[in-house]
């Protein structure tokens, strides 16, 4: 029958597929097998742990004497601005008036024109000698006319006597006629006249020489004017002083109060230098014995030496001043503004310095504060931000929590969460893992350490 299906050929064709397949497994599994013999296992590593490498100092704890910093320009102590008290034209000038020449002291800066000056001293000399002639004739007058004055009331005495005889020899004895009497009362009435008129006279010489003494005085005065507007027309420098600025021309006519120069006193200079308020309540030294006075104000301010260095070269110019006074409080930036003195002789340049301390110079100050006590100085960047400090315990890295009590420039003073002769890493570290090991190059002191970033 042709549509008959073959069942034992298909199972035969199954069969010898299965078996292929089944050979070639086997073929694979044991190359696999065989492969795998002919490779050795790798070694086990044993796990290392690498170590930080770091620097580290030891705590050491003393008393450190705080540094308060401030910055300032640098200014004279005395500037003057220089003005004629005269009008009058310009008629010399120093030949070195000019900006930034130094002038000595007593030198002449300018003259005006004195002529008119010299006339009106001449004149008030010759009202000084009127008057002074005025009052010896006066003084001449008054001595006479005392000694007048005596012979009239003498006079007067001698009159009133005549006259009382005479009255007794009429009224009594009758001796007179009457026209005696009234002769002698006539002769006393007339003495008496002129011996009034005579003492009215010499009452009123004090009068006139008062007021002569007055005019005499007002005259003198006006010659004292006179004679100081003489001297007004020469200008002298009135200190070792640098020329600022200048506006003033040979022939120029000046007048009083305008300003032709500005003179700089550099023999004294200061720096002013505002500080927080903080720092300068904490730690800025006041003395403690009430010597400010009664005054509400900034008393008792210690004068410490203070050192200033030029912000442009702090290492190579660098000068010594002595803190001197509180100048002003600002309540808007609350800062005390201190003021820093430099004596001239401090301030020239050394063999080191080139430059010398001058006005203009924008300087750091620092002012030595008060003591803080039992505390331990740290690299500034040895301390975190969040006052976080590693320390190295064991060979690991450990976190310590400290006090900072005063960060300064390059250093931190810690009063707080460190003992003696820990040893504090002061390699910059960012984010280590707690308890890392450590591998420490080098230690020293934190003493030597901070001498040597100083």
């Amino acid at each position: 029958m042709t549509g008959h299906f073959n069942i034992s050929g298909v199972s035969r064709t199954v069969i010898i597929h299965s078996a292929i397949c089944l050979i070639l497994l086997l073929v694979g599994i044991g190359g696999m097998t065989t492969v795998s013999r002919l490779k050795e296992a790798p070694a086990e590593m044993e796990y290392q742990e690498s170590a930080l490498r770091v620097e580290t100092i030891r705590a050491e704890t003393e008393d450190v004497q705080t540094l308060i910093v401030g910055y300032g320009e640098v200014r004279p102590l005395d500037v003057v601005s220089v003005a004629p008290e005269v009008s009058g034209k310009i008629v010399y000038i120093h030949p070195r008036l000019e900006s930034g020449e130094v002038v000595d002291k007593g030198e002449i800066l300018f003259k005006i024109d004195c002529h008119d000056y010299e006339a009106l001293c001449k004149q008030a000399r010759s009202r000084v000698e009127q008057y002074m002639n005025a009052i010896s004739q006066l003084e001449i007058m008054y001595t006479n006319e005392q000694a007048r004055l005596k012979t009239l009331n003498r006079n007067r005495e001698l009159a009133r006597v005549q006259l009382e005889r005479m009255r007794q020899l009429f009224e009594i004895h009758g001796v007179v006629a009457q026209s005696h009497v009234e002769s002698a009362e006539q002769a006393f009435n007339c003495a008496a006249d002129l011996a009034h008129q005579l003492a009215e006279a010499v009452e009123l010489y004090p009068i006139q020489m008062k007021d002569a003494n007055d005019s005499l005085a007002s005259a003198r005065a006006e010659l004292q004017i006179s004679e100081a507007n003489m001297e007004r027309c020469v200008v002298r420098a009135p200190f070792d002083a640098r020329i600022k600025n200048v506006s003033i021309e040979a022939g120029q006519y000046v007048v009083p109060g305008l300003e032709v120069a500005t003179l700089a006193n550099d023999s004294v200079l200061e720096i002013h230098a505002p500080l927080d308020s903080r720092d300068a309540q904490k730690w800025l030294r006041f003395a403690s014995d009430g010597s400010q006075g009664a005054t509400s104000w900034f008393g008792g301010l210690e004068r410490v030496p203070c050192k200033i260095r030029w912000t442009e070269a702090p290492e190579s110019h660098a000068w010594e001043g002595r803190l001197h006074r509180v100048v002003k409080f600002e309540r808007e930036t609350r800062t005390l503004t201190v003021a820093v003195r430099i004596e001239a002789g401090t301030a020239l340049p050394d063999k080191q310095q080139r430059l010398p301390l001058v006005e203009g110079m924008f300087c750091s100050v620092e002012i030595p504060g008060k003591i803080l006590k039992n505390a331990i100085q740290l690299p500034a960047w040895a301390v975190s931000f969040e006052d976080n400090v590693y320390v190295a315990e064991n060979g690991r890295l450990k976190t310590v929590r400290v006090h900072v009590a005063r960060r300064e420039g390059e250093r931190t003073l810690v009063s707080a969460g460190l003992e003696e002769g820990d040893i504090v890493i002061t390699t910059r570290l960012v984010d280590p893992l707690e308890n890392s090991l450590l591998e420490i190059t080098r230690g020293d002191s934190i003493s030597a350490k901070a001498g040597e970033r100083t």
